[in-house]
């Protein structure tokens, strides 16, 4: 069987050390569409290396990704074609401010395995510390199409609450015909962002948006939109990826506010508000 749950769970921890710079900032930063207008002083903390702040999903990519989602695969008791993956979900939980510049030790394990019926969820779970302490967690939750069937635990299946009433704050976001192409050089080098022989492969028309950047784009809108800008407010971002992106399309980003928590919800403006990520919840100061 492709995927061994007994084994996956039961492999010890992957630990290695990752680094990261304030080009890595940056460039993840351009990649989330960060810089537009480029002498905006607001845009400018994202941008220019002496005034920056380090949005908390950066976390995502720092140390270039690694494992990712695609390194998640090559954990024991993990063994599936790479077409048949589909990010499902992320949550970020963060511990304290990340800098600029930094080298810490990250540990990896698959913290769950559930078994859909007709697809396999896996759970992977990233921690990351330096010299002060816990700096991030993150929570990746892998679909693998396929892979299920075995009788094993569906794991959970509730979701949220639609939010009730009119959202307060409603803002777009276009994202760019290139946005996947610049996205991926921060280490997500899954071909399904950037070649279409891959993407039809995979059942679709052509290459999608990453999830992360998505991911990325809608944490940096509540941000800029509710936070004052101040990217050490937010205390955790979680996120289901309801639908894809295409380069070129634009993101509606509604979201409700109340002290201490936000609720969001994003479509895709040109496919009739396309559903893109669901049960959005970021929690603040």
């Amino acid at each position: 069987m492709p995927i061994d749950a007994a084994k996956a769970l039961a492999a010890g921890p992957r630990t290695g050390e990752i680094s990261w710079d304030h080009k890595d900032v940056q460039l993840y930063h351009l990649g989330i569409g960060a810089g537009s207008p480029a002498t905006d002083p607001d845009e400018l903390r994202y941008t220019l290396e002496s005034r920056l702040h380090v949005l908390p999903s950066f976390a995502t990519v720092a140390g270039a990704g690694k494992p990712g989602v695609t390194g998640g695969l090559s954990m024991p008791g993990i063994e599936v074609e790479l077409a048949r993956v589909l990010h499902g979900g992320q949550s970020l939980l963060a511990h304290r401010p990340i800098p600029a510049t930094g080298t810490a030790t990250a540990t990896h394990r698959i913290a769950a395995v559930y078994d859909k019926g007709t697809a396999a969820v896996l759970v992977l779970r990233t921690e990351v510390a330096d010299t002060e302490g816990p700096l991030w967690t993150n929570d990746a939750q892998i679909f693998i199409r396929g892979e299920g069937g075995w009788g094993g635990d569906r794991g959970p299946s509730a979701r949220l609450e639609p939010p009730t009433g009119e959202p307060g704050r409603t803002v777009e976001r276009p994202v760019r015909d290139d946005q996947a192409l610049l996205y991926r050089l921060s280490g997500d080098w899954n071909p399904l962002h950037a070649d279409p022989e891959f993407a039809k492969v995979a059942g679709f028309e052509r290459p999608i948006l990453h999830g992360l950047c998505t991911y990325g784009i809608t944490l940096k809108a509540v941000v800029d939109t509710l936070l004052g800008g101040d990217v050490t407010r937010v205390r955790s971002y979680a996120t289901r990826f309801a639908g894809v992106v295409y380069p070129g399309e634009t993101l509606r980003i509604r979201m409700w506010h109340t002290p201490g928590s936000t609720r969001v919800a994003v479509s895709a403006v040109e496919r009739a508000d396309a559903p893109v990520l669901a049960d959005t919840v970021v929690e603040h100061t």
